[in-house]
């Protein structure tokens, strides 16, 4: 079992920044990946990044070049930095860690960015 709690969201205005972490309990020993998604009213979770042992990490197209996924070597912690922030950015951001018996999910926390 993964247990997962996500914090830093809040309200910001447009172009400026957030910091999301994760941090992870339990069986960390297991986790192989970690990301994050989002989902906005009426729409589906989308992946925003994800970093995966011994491989690089991905973004989607439109948080390229604003958004940084990092963590910690022990896989405790991951972390979502989110710069140059847009209204369409306006979401639940939820935390994620797969393992291979299944994907863990937080509870996920609100970014709202006001125009």
């Amino acid at each position: 079992q993964v247990q997962l709690v996500e914090s830093g969201g809040g309200l910001v205005q447009a172009g400026g920044s957030l910091r999301l972490s994760c941090a992870a309990s339990g069986s960390t020993f297991s986790i192989y990946a970690m990301g994050w998604y989002r989902q906005a009213p009426g729409k589906q979770r989308e992946l925003v990044a994800s970093t995966r042992r011994g491989s690089t990490t991905n973004y989607a197209d439109a948080v390229k070049g604003r958004f940084t996924i990092s963590r910690d070597n022990t896989w405790h912690t991951v972390h979502l930095q989110m710069d140059s922030l847009k209204p369409e950015d306006t979401a639940v951001y939820y935390c994620s860690a797969g393992t291979s018996m299944r994907t863990y999910w937080g509870q996920g926390t609100q970014v709202t960015v006001s125009s």
